[in-house]
């Protein structure tokens, strides 16, 4: 009995070793599905706000007139804090929700200039000028990606001029008695000031190009004519002032672009440069200047 068993126990291990050392079995990985491909435009959150507080240092240069009086002026960029009169009050504001967005920015601005005229009887001339805008938008991604984004937008542009002009003679005492028999006065002031609307249409993007830094853009053009009619510049012909009609126009466009920093979970910071031009000419008020000069803005994001 016992020689049956132990022949049995034989079998039994000659016929299950194959199976015991064969080990377990191996995993087809073809039937194993492929892992989703990583998508580079991942979507950003749904809303963020953010404010900022920019700092523009333009420069003004070009003709501007009240009342048909025009006069040049020119203050390049890195002379403008010497003819600041107040300090400038600037803020801007971004609001997106999924691909809607809102945003707009505003300036106000005092400076003042001198000039010395060529002649006689007039030799001197002091400008004041007061200029400010305000600007909102809406605008709609086509690309809202988290590395790159492309808008484009539609809103309104308010401008805003106010200005005073004096000119004067150097105090020769020779033209006393010339002026008097001409009865020209010895100083003449011209002030007055205005406000409009434009129309905006425009486009701007940011792609970011290394880890916290992007790369932004943005331009648009406005005015088409919507607030032109009729002008008038005033000139001087022998004794007399004349009143001469010139084309109207109200045209604007601005061009903007630099590098963004994202300093912190909430900071953020940008360094460009900021072009806007003005055309505009309407009754007896010239704008015919372009701001023009580096661009810095820091602000929080939300």
């Amino acid at each position: 009995m016992n020689w049956v068993v132990n022949r049995f126990l034989i079998a039994t291990i000659f016929l299950s070793a194959p199976v015991l050392l064969a080990g377990p079995e191996p995993y087809d990985t073809s039937k194993e599905a492929p892992p989703p491909p990583i998508s580079w435009c991942e979507t950003p959150s749904p809303l963020e706000i953010r404010i900022g507080v920019p700092g523009w240092l333009a420069g003004l240069s070009g003709d501007t007139g009240v009342k048909g009086v025009v006069d040049n002026v020119d203050v390049s960029f890195d002379k403008l804090l010497r003819h600041l009169t107040h300090v400038p009050i600037v803020l801007s504001a971004d609001i997106r929700y999924q691909r809607w967005e809102i945003f707009g920015d505003g300036q106000y601005m005092e400076v003042g200039a001198s000039a010395t005229l060529p002649g006689l009887l007039f030799t001197n001339a002091n400008l004041h000028l007061k200029s400010a805008f305000a600007e909102g938008f809406l605008g709609y991604r086509l690309i809202n990606c988290d590395k790159a984004s492309f808008s484009l937008f539609a809103g309104a542009r308010y401008t805003y001029m106010d200005g005073d002009l004096s000119i004067f003679d150097n105090g020769d005492a020779r033209l006393v008695i010339l002026r008097r028999l001409l009865g020209i006065r010895k100083k003449l002031d011209f002030s007055g000031s205005t406000g409009w609307v434009d129309p905006v249409i425009g486009a701007r993007g940011k792609v970011k190009i290394w880890k916290a830094i992007s790369l932004y853009a943005e331009g648009d053009v406005g005015g088409f004519d919507a607030n032109s009619d009729s002008a008038f510049e005033l000139h001087r012909e022998g004794r007399t002032i004349v009143r001469e009609s010139v084309d109207s126009s109200d045209w604007s466009y601005q061009v903007q672009g630099g590098l963004e920093f994202q300093v912190s979970r909430w900071f953020w910071a940008q360094l460009g440069w900021r072009y806007l031009k003005y055309d505009y000419n309407q009754g007896g008020f010239t704008n015919k200047t372009e701001l023009n000069g580096p661009f810095v803005q820091g602000g929080v994001n939300f």
